[in-house]
Protein backbone atom coordinates (compact mmCIF):
# COMPACT_ATOMS: atom_id res chain seq x y z
CA UNK A 1 0.00 0.00 0.00
CA UNK A 2 1.45 3.36 -0.98
CA UNK A 3 1.06 6.46 1.18
CA UNK A 4 0.71 9.75 -0.64
CA UNK A 5 1.70 13.03 0.99
CA UNK A 6 -0.11 16.25 0.24
CA UNK A 7 1.55 19.35 1.65
CA UNK A 8 -1.01 21.96 2.63
CA UNK A 9 0.41 25.40 3.30
CA UNK A 10 -1.35 28.60 4.28
CA UNK A 11 0.19 32.06 4.45
CA UNK A 12 1.27 31.48 8.06
CA UNK A 13 3.76 28.95 6.70
CA UNK A 14 2.46 26.03 8.78
CA UNK A 15 3.09 22.71 7.08
CA UNK A 16 1.01 19.57 7.52
CA UNK A 17 1.38 16.33 5.60
CA UNK A 18 -1.66 14.33 4.60
CA UNK A 19 -1.35 10.61 3.92
CA UNK A 20 -3.92 9.11 1.60
CA UNK A 21 -5.62 5.69 1.72
CA UNK A 22 -4.16 4.59 5.06
CA UNK A 23 -5.28 1.22 6.50
CA UNK A 24 -7.23 1.84 9.70
CA UNK A 25 -5.89 -1.47 10.98
CA UNK A 26 -2.52 0.26 11.39
CA UNK A 27 -4.04 3.02 13.52
CA UNK A 28 -6.16 1.00 15.94
CA UNK A 29 -5.15 -1.64 18.47
CA UNK A 30 -8.02 -3.91 17.38
CA UNK A 31 -6.27 -4.01 13.97
CA UNK A 32 -9.43 -4.03 11.91
CA UNK A 33 -11.07 -1.65 9.48
CA UNK A 34 -10.88 -0.40 5.93
CA UNK A 35 -9.06 2.65 4.60
CA UNK A 36 -8.96 6.23 5.80
CA UNK A 37 -9.14 8.66 2.89
CA UNK A 38 -6.66 11.00 4.59
CA UNK A 39 -4.59 10.93 7.77
CA UNK A 40 -2.72 13.91 9.25
CA UNK A 41 -0.56 14.13 12.36
CA UNK A 42 -0.74 17.46 14.18
CA UNK A 43 1.78 18.64 16.76
CA UNK A 44 0.66 22.23 17.30
CA UNK A 45 -2.49 24.29 17.49
CA UNK A 46 -1.70 25.78 14.12
CA UNK A 47 -1.37 22.30 12.61
CA UNK A 48 -4.77 21.46 14.03
CA UNK A 49 -6.39 24.48 12.40
CA UNK A 50 -4.79 23.58 9.08
CA UNK A 51 -6.00 19.99 9.27
CA UNK A 52 -9.60 21.01 9.98
CA UNK A 53 -9.44 23.59 7.19
CA UNK A 54 -8.21 20.89 4.80
CA UNK A 55 -11.22 18.71 5.65
CA UNK A 56 -13.67 21.60 5.56
CA UNK A 57 -12.54 22.80 2.13
CA UNK A 58 -13.11 19.30 0.78
CA UNK A 59 -16.36 18.87 2.69
CA UNK A 60 -14.98 15.81 4.46
CA UNK A 61 -15.82 14.55 7.94
CA UNK A 62 -12.96 14.39 10.44
CA UNK A 63 -12.20 12.18 13.41
CA UNK A 64 -9.56 12.84 16.06
CA UNK A 65 -7.57 9.86 17.29
CA UNK A 66 -4.86 9.32 19.87
CA UNK A 67 -3.36 5.85 20.08
CA UNK A 68 -6.39 4.03 18.68
CA UNK A 69 -6.70 1.89 21.82
CA UNK A 70 -10.34 2.70 22.50
CA UNK A 71 -11.54 2.89 18.92
CA UNK A 72 -12.93 0.31 16.52
CA UNK A 73 -13.02 0.95 12.80
CA UNK A 74 -15.95 -0.41 10.84
CA UNK A 75 -15.28 -0.21 7.11
CA UNK A 76 -13.68 2.71 5.29
CA UNK A 77 -13.63 6.30 6.54
CA UNK A 78 -14.18 8.78 3.74
CA UNK A 79 -12.74 11.67 5.65
CA UNK A 80 -9.71 12.87 7.58
CA UNK A 81 -8.24 11.12 10.62
CA UNK A 82 -6.41 13.68 12.78
CA UNK A 83 -3.71 12.17 14.98
CA UNK A 84 -3.41 14.54 17.95
CA UNK A 85 0.23 14.84 19.09
CA UNK A 86 0.15 18.26 20.78
CA UNK A 87 2.69 18.11 23.63
CA UNK A 88 2.94 19.98 26.91
CA UNK A 89 3.72 19.25 30.57
CA UNK A 90 3.61 22.43 32.64
CA UNK A 91 3.28 23.08 36.37
CA UNK A 92 0.86 26.00 36.67
CA UNK A 93 0.72 26.40 40.45
CA UNK A 94 1.09 24.55 43.71
CA UNK A 95 0.65 24.93 47.44
CA UNK A 96 1.09 22.68 50.46
CA UNK A 97 -1.94 20.58 49.56
CA UNK A 98 -2.00 20.31 45.76
CA UNK A 99 -0.32 20.92 42.42
CA UNK A 100 -1.98 21.96 39.17
CA UNK A 101 -0.54 20.79 35.86
CA UNK A 102 -1.45 21.45 32.25
CA UNK A 103 -0.87 18.42 30.02
CA UNK A 104 -0.91 18.45 26.24
CA UNK A 105 -3.44 16.18 24.56
CA UNK A 106 -0.60 14.44 22.71
CA UNK A 107 1.22 13.29 25.83
CA UNK A 108 1.21 9.51 26.32
CA UNK A 109 -1.16 8.99 29.25
CA UNK A 110 0.69 6.32 31.19
CA UNK A 111 4.00 8.19 30.99
CA UNK A 112 2.23 11.24 32.42
CA UNK A 113 0.75 9.15 35.23
CA UNK A 114 4.16 7.64 35.97
CA UNK A 115 5.83 11.06 36.16
CA UNK A 116 3.20 12.59 38.42
CA UNK A 117 3.03 9.56 40.71
CA UNK A 118 6.81 9.65 41.02
CA UNK A 119 6.48 13.25 42.19
CA UNK A 120 4.15 12.06 44.96
CA UNK A 121 0.97 13.49 43.46
CA UNK A 122 -2.26 11.58 43.90
CA UNK A 123 -5.48 11.50 41.91
CA UNK A 124 -4.71 9.55 38.74
CA UNK A 125 -2.35 6.78 39.94
CA UNK A 126 -5.17 4.20 39.84
CA UNK A 127 -5.49 4.93 36.11
CA UNK A 128 -2.01 3.55 35.49
CA UNK A 129 -1.43 1.20 32.60
CA UNK A 130 -4.26 2.61 30.47
CA UNK A 131 -2.98 2.86 26.89
CA UNK A 132 -3.41 5.88 24.65
CA UNK A 133 -2.98 9.62 24.89
CA UNK A 134 -3.96 12.19 27.48
CA UNK A 135 -6.43 14.01 25.23
CA UNK A 136 -8.63 10.93 24.99
CA UNK A 137 -9.27 10.64 28.73
CA UNK A 138 -12.08 13.24 29.01
CA UNK A 139 -13.92 11.92 25.97
CA UNK A 140 -15.35 8.94 27.78
CA UNK A 141 -14.44 10.10 31.29
CA UNK A 142 -11.79 7.42 31.63
CA UNK A 143 -11.67 5.74 35.01
CA UNK A 144 -10.23 2.74 36.81
CA UNK A 145 -10.03 1.32 40.33
CA UNK A 146 -12.11 4.06 41.89
CA UNK A 147 -10.68 7.10 40.10
CA UNK A 148 -12.03 9.04 37.11
CA UNK A 149 -10.53 11.88 35.12
CA UNK A 150 -13.55 14.01 36.07
CA UNK A 151 -12.38 13.86 39.70
CA UNK A 152 -9.21 15.87 39.00
CA UNK A 153 -9.98 17.82 35.85
CA UNK A 154 -10.25 21.60 36.30
CA UNK A 155 -10.58 22.75 32.71
CA UNK A 156 -9.65 21.97 29.12
CA UNK A 157 -8.32 24.03 26.26
CA UNK A 158 -10.19 23.05 23.11
CA UNK A 159 -10.34 24.09 19.50
CA UNK A 160 -13.90 25.10 18.62
CA UNK A 161 -14.25 24.00 15.00
CA UNK A 162 -17.43 26.03 14.53
CA UNK A 163 -15.90 29.37 15.48
CA UNK A 164 -12.26 28.59 14.56
CA UNK A 165 -11.17 29.69 18.03
CA UNK A 166 -9.31 28.15 20.95
CA UNK A 167 -11.43 28.34 24.08
CA UNK A 168 -11.42 27.04 27.64
CA UNK A 169 -14.11 24.70 28.95
CA UNK A 170 -14.65 24.07 32.65
CA UNK A 171 -15.00 20.51 33.89
CA UNK A 172 -18.60 21.28 34.84
CA UNK A 173 -19.46 22.09 31.22
CA UNK A 174 -18.21 18.73 29.93
CA UNK A 175 -21.31 16.80 30.98
CA UNK A 176 -19.35 13.98 32.57
CA UNK A 177 -21.13 10.78 33.51
CA UNK A 178 -20.15 7.11 33.51
CA UNK A 179 -17.92 6.67 30.45
CA UNK A 180 -19.50 9.63 28.75
CA UNK A 181 -19.14 13.35 28.07
CA UNK A 182 -20.21 15.99 25.58
CA UNK A 183 -17.23 14.97 23.44
CA UNK A 184 -18.93 11.66 22.57
CA UNK A 185 -22.22 13.25 21.55
CA UNK A 186 -22.35 13.72 17.75
CA UNK A 187 -24.45 16.83 18.27
CA UNK A 188 -21.75 18.54 20.35
CA UNK A 189 -18.59 17.20 18.72
CA UNK A 190 -17.43 20.64 17.73
CA UNK A 191 -14.48 20.61 20.12
CA UNK A 192 -11.01 19.11 19.71
CA UNK A 193 -9.10 18.80 22.98
CA UNK A 194 -5.67 20.47 23.04
CA UNK A 195 -4.76 20.32 26.73
CA UNK A 196 -6.04 19.29 30.15
CA UNK A 197 -5.57 21.12 33.44
CA UNK A 198 -5.48 18.71 36.38
CA UNK A 199 -5.36 19.41 40.11
CA UNK A 200 -3.61 16.63 42.02
CA UNK A 201 -3.23 16.14 45.74
CA UNK A 202 0.02 16.11 47.69
CA UNK A 203 -1.67 14.04 50.38
CA UNK A 204 -0.95 10.29 50.29
CA UNK A 205 -3.80 8.04 49.14
CA UNK A 206 -5.76 6.51 51.98
CA UNK A 207 -7.91 3.38 52.34
CA UNK A 208 -10.49 2.15 51.72
CA UNK A 209 -9.38 1.41 48.17
CA UNK A 210 -11.15 -0.31 45.31
CA UNK A 211 -11.85 -3.94 46.33
CA UNK A 212 -9.26 -5.54 44.04
CA UNK A 213 -6.65 -3.07 45.26
CA UNK A 214 -7.55 -3.79 48.87
CA UNK A 215 -7.13 -7.49 48.16
CA UNK A 216 -3.75 -6.93 46.49
CA UNK A 217 -2.47 -4.88 49.42
CA UNK A 218 -3.68 -7.51 51.88
CA UNK A 219 -2.15 -10.37 49.91
CA UNK A 220 1.19 -8.56 49.72
CA UNK A 221 1.18 -7.18 53.28
CA UNK A 222 1.34 -3.58 52.04
CA UNK A 223 0.34 -1.07 54.72
CA UNK A 224 2.11 2.13 53.64
CA UNK A 225 0.50 3.83 50.66
CA UNK A 226 1.94 6.32 48.20
CA UNK A 227 0.87 7.16 44.64
CA UNK A 228 3.77 5.06 43.39
CA UNK A 229 2.72 2.08 45.53
CA UNK A 230 -0.84 2.29 44.19
CA UNK A 231 0.46 2.63 40.63
CA UNK A 232 2.64 -0.48 40.95
CA UNK A 233 -0.29 -2.44 42.40
CA UNK A 234 -2.61 -1.39 39.57
CA UNK A 235 -0.03 -2.34 36.94
CA UNK A 236 0.41 -5.75 38.56
CA UNK A 237 -3.35 -6.35 38.69
CA UNK A 238 -3.85 -5.23 35.09
CA UNK A 239 -1.01 -7.45 33.86
CA UNK A 240 -2.84 -10.44 35.29
CA UNK A 241 -6.11 -9.81 33.52
CA UNK A 242 -5.55 -7.60 30.47
CA UNK A 243 -3.71 -8.47 27.24
CA UNK A 244 -0.76 -6.44 26.03
CA UNK A 245 -2.18 -4.62 22.99
CA UNK A 246 1.24 -4.80 21.32
CA UNK A 247 1.05 -8.59 21.38
CA UNK A 248 -2.70 -9.29 21.21
CA UNK A 249 -5.06 -7.16 19.16
CA UNK A 250 -7.71 -5.68 21.45
CA UNK A 251 -9.56 -2.46 22.21
CA UNK A 252 -9.41 -2.96 25.99
CA UNK A 253 -12.68 -3.16 27.88
CA UNK A 254 -15.25 -3.67 25.16
CA UNK A 255 -18.52 -3.47 27.08
CA UNK A 256 -19.71 -0.87 29.57
CA UNK A 257 -20.96 -1.94 32.97
CA UNK A 258 -24.73 -1.54 32.54
CA UNK A 259 -26.65 0.89 34.74
CA UNK A 260 -30.20 -0.26 35.45
CA UNK A 261 -33.14 0.68 37.64
CA UNK A 262 -32.55 -0.44 41.22
CA UNK A 263 -35.82 -2.37 41.23
CA UNK A 264 -34.60 -4.39 38.25
CA UNK A 265 -31.23 -4.95 39.95
CA UNK A 266 -32.96 -6.21 43.11
CA UNK A 267 -34.85 -8.85 41.14
CA UNK A 268 -31.63 -9.93 39.43
CA UNK A 269 -29.73 -10.12 42.72
CA UNK A 270 -32.51 -12.16 44.33
CA UNK A 271 -32.00 -14.67 41.54
CA UNK A 272 -28.20 -14.37 41.47
CA UNK A 273 -27.04 -13.36 44.99
CA UNK A 274 -23.38 -13.30 43.95
CA UNK A 275 -23.89 -10.77 41.17
CA UNK A 276 -21.60 -7.77 41.77
CA UNK A 277 -23.47 -4.47 41.95
CA UNK A 278 -23.00 -0.88 43.06
CA UNK A 279 -25.86 1.35 44.12
CA UNK A 280 -25.78 4.79 42.56
CA UNK A 281 -27.84 7.90 43.06
CA UNK A 282 -31.20 8.49 41.36
CA UNK A 283 -32.45 4.97 42.08
CA UNK A 284 -29.90 3.41 39.74
CA UNK A 285 -27.60 0.42 40.19
CA UNK A 286 -24.49 -0.46 38.21
CA UNK A 287 -23.92 -4.11 37.34
CA UNK A 288 -20.74 -5.87 36.24
CA UNK A 289 -20.76 -6.62 32.52
CA UNK A 290 -17.92 -9.10 32.93
CA UNK A 291 -19.90 -11.10 35.46
CA UNK A 292 -22.96 -11.12 33.19
CA UNK A 293 -20.87 -12.44 30.30
CA UNK A 294 -19.35 -15.21 32.41
CA UNK A 295 -22.69 -16.11 34.01
CA UNK A 296 -24.14 -16.48 30.53
CA UNK A 297 -21.58 -19.19 29.82
CA UNK A 298 -19.49 -17.01 27.52
CA UNK A 299 -16.13 -17.26 29.28
CA UNK A 300 -13.48 -17.61 26.52
CA UNK A 301 -16.27 -17.61 23.91
CA UNK A 302 -14.76 -17.62 20.41
CA UNK A 303 -16.39 -16.98 17.04
CA UNK A 304 -15.79 -15.06 13.81
CA UNK A 305 -12.07 -14.87 14.56
CA UNK A 306 -12.57 -13.06 17.89
CA UNK A 307 -12.58 -14.21 21.49
CA UNK A 308 -13.64 -13.15 24.96
CA UNK A 309 -10.27 -12.87 26.71
CA UNK A 310 -10.02 -15.84 29.11
CA UNK A 311 -8.61 -13.70 31.94
CA UNK A 312 -11.16 -10.88 31.63
CA UNK A 313 -14.66 -11.25 30.21
CA UNK A 314 -14.90 -7.51 29.46
CA UNK A 315 -12.16 -7.73 26.86
CA UNK A 316 -12.61 -8.82 23.25
CA UNK A 317 -9.46 -9.91 21.42
CA UNK A 318 -8.87 -10.28 17.71
CA UNK A 319 -7.46 -13.75 17.10
CA UNK A 320 -7.85 -14.06 13.33
CA UNK A 321 -10.66 -11.73 12.25
CA UNK A 322 -10.07 -10.15 8.86
CA UNK A 323 -12.87 -7.62 8.62
CA UNK A 324 -15.02 -5.32 10.68
CA UNK A 325 -18.00 -7.50 9.72
CA UNK A 326 -16.49 -10.22 11.90
CA UNK A 327 -16.43 -7.85 14.86
CA UNK A 328 -20.01 -6.77 14.28
CA UNK A 329 -21.17 -10.39 14.19
CA UNK A 330 -19.24 -11.25 17.35
CA UNK A 331 -20.55 -8.19 19.19
CA UNK A 332 -24.10 -9.04 18.14
CA UNK A 333 -23.69 -12.60 19.44
CA UNK A 334 -22.66 -11.41 22.89
CA UNK A 335 -25.31 -8.70 23.18
CA UNK A 336 -28.08 -11.07 22.08
CA UNK A 337 -27.04 -13.82 24.50
CA UNK A 338 -26.94 -11.40 27.46
CA UNK A 339 -30.29 -9.92 26.47
CA UNK A 340 -31.86 -13.37 26.19
CA UNK A 341 -30.58 -14.52 29.59
CA UNK A 342 -30.85 -11.40 31.73
CA UNK A 343 -32.99 -8.90 29.82
CA UNK A 344 -30.06 -6.46 29.81
CA UNK A 345 -28.65 -4.83 26.69
CA UNK A 346 -24.89 -4.36 26.84
CA UNK A 347 -23.36 -1.29 25.23
CA UNK A 348 -20.03 -1.08 23.48
CA UNK A 349 -17.41 1.08 25.21
CA UNK A 350 -14.92 1.89 22.39
CA UNK A 351 -15.82 4.63 19.94
CA UNK A 352 -16.61 3.72 16.36
CA UNK A 353 -15.23 5.16 13.19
Amino acid sequence: MCYYFYPYVKQRGIYVQFREFVPLSTLTTMRLGGLARYVAEVSSRGDLQEAVAFARERRLPWFVMGGGSNVVALGDFEGLIILNRIKGFDLLKQDDASATYQLGAGEIWDLAVERLAREGLSGIEAMSGIPGYTGATPIQNVGAYGQEIADVLIELEVYDTETDRFVTLTAESCGFSYRNSIFKNPGTRRYIICSLTLQLSKMPPEPPFYPSLEQYFSDNAITVFTPQVVREAVIAIRAGKLPDSLEIASAGSFFKNPIVESSFAERLINQYPNAPHWKLSDNKTKLAAGWLIEAAGLRSYQAHGLQIYPKNALVVTNISAQSADDLVKFRTDIIRKIQDKFGITLEQEPEEI
